[in-house]
């Protein structure tokens, strides 16, 4: 696309180059702006507020999406499912922090069994059959 510029002369139009590939961010810094002015947040949003978000929402689904890809692979899966983005949310100190009333659909619960309802170890000292299981009648 050509325009004209001062006095008529042509020129060459610059290729357009998105918030998103200058701030070398993977998530969509305009469409976060646009959600920001048309959400009504604030009265004013600044220039820095979309990209700053962006950041900071790119690098947790990058969190989530390594822990739950490890909790993947220690399943011997190779896709990732919501058991295992709950897993990883869950064992991860400041994740389960920050999404602990957070709900997640099929993720199921941790695996956590009572100290007080699992068997007592038995001493190997006593020979079996030594103690009567029940008490002896008189």
């Amino acid at each position: 696309m050509e325009a004209r510029g001062a006095g008529g002369r042509r020129r060459e139009r610059k290729k357009a180059v998105s918030k998103s590939i200058k701030a070398g961010l993977q998530f969509p810094v305009g469409r976060i702006a646009r959600f920001l002015k048309k959400g009504r947040y604030a009265q004013r949003t600044g220039t820095g507020a979309p990209i700053y978000l962006a950041a900071v929402l790119e690098y947790l689904a990058a969190e989530v999406l390594e822990l739950a890809g490890n909790a993947a692979r220690d399943n011997k899966k190779n896709r990732i499912n919501p058991r295992h983005v709950l897993l990883a949310v869950r064992n991860d100190e400041e994740l389960g922090k920050l999404l602990k009333g957070v709900t997640i659909a099929s993720g199921g619960v941790l695996p956590n069994i009572n100290p007080v309802l699992l068997p007592k170890k038995s001493s190997s000292d006593a020979p079996k059959g030594s103690q009567p299981k029940s008490p002896a009648k008189t």
